[in-house]
């Protein structure tokens, strides 16, 4: 696949990509390598980067536990502890292996560390793949509220190897369908029209689908690469979605959702008040309900739970002056951005998912 140049860095694809990583290991020559793992892709990945890295330098592997509930400061000092501990120096490379967690902290960890050591991202989940392989963004949560403490910092390349995609389960495939849903209903109506065989979809035919998708967020973040204007189409879904995910997080007698999971709930929410505000066609609004909800299931939120997520939603990095923005629709691939919306449509658009 042809790779795709963003910001000053490459996103490879196969087994190109090693070859192009090989080549900057030995151009760059850093003193140490360190590889930044959970404890599920030191067990599941690193075997195969392992065999397709060619290189004489020490290797120096740092694990941290699998789950957004580690996306902390706490994590990121226990990274730096160990980097300091290792002897790593400004010259050092650290490759972030694993999905949305590490190549976000992984890279927040990089960026911070003696102001700045050189990183590389292999995301190895579908989610991370579309959507955290590019756009520069690193960081961690603050408690329950997502990606609160980070900065914008782009890696040397991006690897996509869609043979990681086998070591994860069919519920992260889905959650990382729900970004390619996204660019789909905001960017690219042929993406959304392939959405609906999703039962076809498997590793072997999702490649197409990838590069899509990394092409339209690349489009949209090299025009803005700090949010000022047309990058906030991506948070279609996001603003009621984040919110939903970490009400949940932070709920003793909830079952945690995937980060997918709550953006798709999030864009039928946002679609139905796209319909009411802005006349988004009630047939594509239904259509959307039914495909998200054949997919991801329906997940039951109670009346009583919409006063906390609707005090999550203060928290959203793109509030201003406390005023609540979303990304609405008036019709496939025509979005409308910063639009400002009421408690109680809100609360409707809720209604609307569980009815």
């Amino acid at each position: 696949m042809t790779p795709i140049l963003s910001n000053n860095y490459y996103v490879n694809f196969n087994n190109d990509a090693y070859l192009k990583l090989n080549s900057y290991v030995n151009d760059y020559k850093p003193s140490t390598l360190f590889i930044l793992v959970d404890e599920n892709t030191n067990k599941f990945c690193l075997p195969i980067l392992m065999q397709e890295l060619a290189t004489d330098l020490p290797i120096e592997i740092i694990e941290i536990e699998a789950g957004e509930k580690y996306k902390n400061l706490d994590t990121c000092t226990g990274v730096w502890n160990a980097l300091t501990e290792l002897g790593a120096d400004r010259k050092s490379l650290l490759i972030n292996l694993g999905g949305g967690v590490i190549t976000d902290l992984g890279g927040f960890v990089a960026s911070a560390f003696k102001r700045g050591i050189a990183f590389i991202n292999i995301p190895t989940t579908l989610l991370s793949m579309v959507d955290a392989s590019v756009g520069g963004k690193t960081g961690v949560d603050l408690g329950v509220l997502k990606n609160q403490i980070g900065l914008f910092s782009n890696p040397e390349m991006v690897l996509i190897d869609t043979r990681y995609l086998e070591t994860i389960t069919d519920r992260e495939l889905r959650s990382g369908l729900a970004e390619i849903i996204k660019y789909g209903l905001t960017y690219d109506i042929k993406l959304w029209s392939k959405i609906n065989k999703f039962k076809e979809l498997n590793t072997n035919n999702i490649s197409k689908l990838i590069h899509r998708s990394i092409e339209i967020k690349n489009e949209v973040v090299t025009q803005d690469p700090k949010e000022s204007g047309l990058r906030k189409v991506l948070n279609f879904g996001h603003t009621l979605g984040h919110a939903i995910e970490s009400y949940f997080l932070e709920s003793t007698d909830k079952e945690n959702l995937t980060h997918g999971e709550a953006i798709a709930i999030g864009m039928v929410t946002e679609a139905y008040i796209s319909n009411y505000l802005y006349n988004f066609p009630t047939e594509y609004l239904e259509t959307i309900k039914k495909t998200i909800i054949d997919i991801y299931g329906k997940v039951t939120i109670f009346s009583e739970d919409y006063e906390g997520i609707m005090e999550l939603l203060i928290h959203d990095k793109k509030n201003i002056g406390g005023q609540v923005n979303f990304v609405l629709l008036s019709d496939y691939e025509k979005f409308k951005l910063d639009c400002k919306v009421k408690k109680e449509l809100i609360i409707e658009s809720l209604n609307y998912y569980n009815s």
